[in-house]
């Protein structure tokens, strides 16, 4: 793996006293940016924390320093250094004035795709999710290269902020042969990435930074056309898509349905449930959770319709080891662990899960159940399908009895709205000493919970 960052090109245009600190610098090679605020000292921060470059403050005359020196900030306040891949964010105060500077560290990163070279051949759409200052852009920028030099494929950039290709006509060599679309206006990035469909034949196109409804549904629209599509968003994961609303078509839309009684009680879920809407725009999704370690989603619509349903998800990870050896590995996720909780501004009538969808009754819990330490339960159901006890159980990995003589029973679960008007229940748990627990509703999701619950709190 191999770096091209230019790093020189970017100091020479800061003032004197943070380039003498910085070129002389022990741990330089793992800057992430440098930034520059009125009446602060100026900040370098690396990928092992931030540091101060100088006991001096920054200066109006500091900034106009560097100001000067770079190109004019574009209406999403980033310029750039001509023929690198540096880019420089501006602050600015209410009357319009900048007050601060980040260097952001553009780097052409060589062979850091490998591990996810197979995916590339596919020919599939890929979306790569992720934090801030993560290394999206380097890596959409090295798989630019090696799809239009190694695989020969004709690819066009839509190169919003200049980041992909550097601030310059002439884009910079870290793409390889790829072909780049400048945009003049950040929210004209979906009528360019429209355009270069039909204006220039590519196999494949490559968007920087998808953030509004319009950019996911040009997206969707390429995605239609036959064309692969290889994009990032921020977000940790797919869950994060989920309850973004404008981006929700990233991944196929989500959508309320209202189920009929019997499909309900067949699913062993509520009336009301949310579902994929249709096929999402990427069939590939990649979580970048740090440089050397990605969460490969290999079918986005299995893994979106596991998440929606609460079922188990199977998650793929890869990590680059020692002598860039890939290593891969396979996680069984619970659906407690990745709980999805819903805000779209187009269901709002979704009934979301909490502890709510469940409730001790405390004045019955005095003790603990017995048998729970040993991860064996003797339930007393009401008003519940065994079956469905059942299937929730399995998914915990405890051992259940279900037991028909409350005497014996660790503790009671039932549905809220039945054991409410069982009183002579309630008046036979007192006596023995045996929590209650009721759910708002049948369903296998929150049994689950429930039962994690008293596992957990070891009751």
């Amino acid at each position: 793996m191999t770096v091209d960052e230019d790093l020189e090109k970017l100091l020479e245009n800061l003032p004197f006293f943070i380039q003498e600190n910085l070129k002389n610098h022990s741990n330089k090679e793992n800057l992430i940016e440098i930034v520059m605020d009125l009446g602060r000292r100026p900040e370098a921060r690396f990928h092992s924390g931030p540091e101060y470059l100088s006991q001096k403050i920054v200066s109006w005359q500091d900034l106009d320093y560097t100001i000067k020196r770079i190109s004019k900030f574009s209406d999403d306040n980033r310029a750039g250094i001509e023929r690198t891949l540096h880019r420089v964010s501006c602050i600015r105060n209410r009357q319009s004035l900048i007050n601060g500077l980040t260097c952001r560290v553009g780097r052409a990163v060589f062979g850091t795709i490998s591990i996810i070279r197979d995916l590339l051949e596919s020919g599939q759409s890929i979306l790569i999710l992720g934090k801030p200052g993560v290394g999206k852009t380097t890596i959409i920028r090295e798989i630019a290269r090696v799809l239009s030099d190694e695989m020969e494929k004709r690819v066009v950039i839509v190169d919003t902020s200049n980041e992909i290709a550097g601030d310059s006509d002439i884009p910079h060599s870290g793409i390889g042969r790829a072909r780049r679309m400048q945009v003049s206006k950040t929210e004209l990035q979906h009528q360019v990435m429209i355009e270069a469909v039909e204006n220039h034949m590519p196999e494949v196109i490559i968007i920087d930074e998808i953030g509004t409804e319009l950019e996911a549904l040009a997206a969707k629209t390429i995605a239609e056309k036959g064309v692969q599509l290889v994009g990032t968003t921020h977000g940790n994961c797919l869950e994060n898509l989920i309850k973004n609303p404008p981006l929700a078509d990233l991944i196929g839309g989500i959508q309320y349905v209202t189920l009929s009684d019997e499909e309900a009680k067949r699913r062993g879920t509520q009336k009301s449930i949310l579902e994929r809407k249709a096929y999402p725009a990427f069939q590939i999704a990649i979580e970048i959770n740090d440089p050397n370690s990605w969460t490969i989603h290999e079918e986005v619509t299995n893994s979106i319709d596991l998440l929606l349903r609460g079922t188990y998800s199977t998650i793929q990870t890869r990590q680059l080891g020692p002598n860039e050896k890939t290593n891969i590995s396979y996680t069984k996720l619970q659906p407690t662990s990745r709980a999805l909780f819903q805000s779209s501004r187009n269901l709002k009538n979704i009934t979301t899960f909490s502890n709510k969808d469940w409730t001790v009754l405390s004045d019955y819990n005095v003790v603990k159940p017995k048998n729970v330490k040993t991860k064996q339960l003797l339930v007393y159901t009401y008003s519940l399908s065994n079956n469905l006890m059942k299937e929730a159980v399995s998914k915990i990995g405890i051992k259940l009895i279900l037991t028909k003589e409350i005497r014996k029973a660790s503790l009671i679960i039932g549905l809220k709205k039945h054991l409410k008007q069982n009183l002579k229940l309630k008046k036979l748990a007192l006596e023995y000493n045996i929590p209650i627990y009721t759910v708002n509703h049948a369903s296998v999701f929150q049994l689950t919970r429930l039962l994690q619950f008293v596992i957990d709190q070891k009751l």
